[in-house]
């Protein structure tokens, strides 16, 4: 039994070591399995706190009805693929679909100035939903990203209720369509991830700051907060900026100005 045992073992490493390196194997008639291609293989190197990614958005510069980072986010997360249960009420789809950027006014009590900026995670240092997170899910990079794993999150949406800038969806029916590099399933939560997955490739940007560029904004400025000569921390010595809700102490990697 003891020689059984072990030869099977032998027979399945073997099986996997033949598997490596396919882009698509076909399970059965009409599927695919579809695994990563070479040229989109994950990053070798660990990630490491030489770094600490952050955004600049500058308010001032945030048009009133533009959603050209909303969608840009939509399209680069497959959020876009997205389609409500038979019979759902448009609002409550509208309430209720993962959005990882939304649009909100803020008015000034005093003086009755309107502004506009995006919301998203805002990937704090001290993130109160790592800290509440029952299975680890919840995790913040060496690199300053808070992220979640959706292998391990339960579902128990404890994060969404400790995040103050409500910035986490949960997925509340099944997925038919789903990025390779977004997956996305029912009973998960999700959020922003600062498109982490185009830094793991080296691509020093975000969907969201792209598209406000490429419309003439430039109300969204993303880089290092540790690098003193690099476009953000250049931005951020500019103009005054804060932090939303900065007497909760999170030391936020995102911050505002004009506000």
């Amino acid at each position: 039994m003891k020689h059984e045992t072990e030869s099977t073992n032998q027979e399945r490493r073997t099986f996997l070591g033949a598997a490596v390196g396919l882009s698509a194997a076909t399970v059965a008639p009409g599927m695919i399995l579809h695994t990563a291609a070479a040229s989109a293989a994950p990053r070798t190197d660990p990630v490491t706190d030489v770094h600490r990614w952050g955004l600049l958005v500058d308010t001032s510069k945030c048009a009133d009805g533009c959603t050209a980072c909303v969608d840009a986010c939509d399209r680069e997360n497959g959020l876009n693929l997205q389609s409500p249960p038979p019979g759902e009420a448009a609002l409550k789809w509208q309430n209720q679909r993962a959005t990882w950027i939304r649009k909100v006014k803020l008015q000034d009590n005093l003086s009755g100035q309107i502004v506009n900026l995006p919301l998203m995670c805002q990937h704090c240092e001290h993130p109160p939903c790592v800290d509440v997170c029952p299975t680890g899910a919840s995790f913040k990079r060496a690199d300053g990203i808070v992220m979640v794993d959706r292998h391990t999150c339960i579902g128990c949406r404890y994060c969404m209720m400790a995040c103050p800038y409500k910035a986490r969806s949960f997925i509340h029916e099944q997925v038919e369509q789903k990025l390779t590099r977004a997956p996305r399933g029912k009973g998960c939560v999700e959020s922003c991830n600062l498109c982490a997955h185009r830094l793991d490739a080296g691509d020093i940007s975000t969907a969201c700051a792209e598209a406000c560029s490429s419309e003439g904004h430039q109300a969204l400025v993303f880089g290092d907060l540790k690098d003193p000569s690099g476009p953000l921390r250049q931005a951020l010595a500019k103009q005054p900026t804060r932090q939303i809700r900065q007497d909760l102490g999170l030391n936020t990697g995102v911050r505002y100005a004009g506000i």
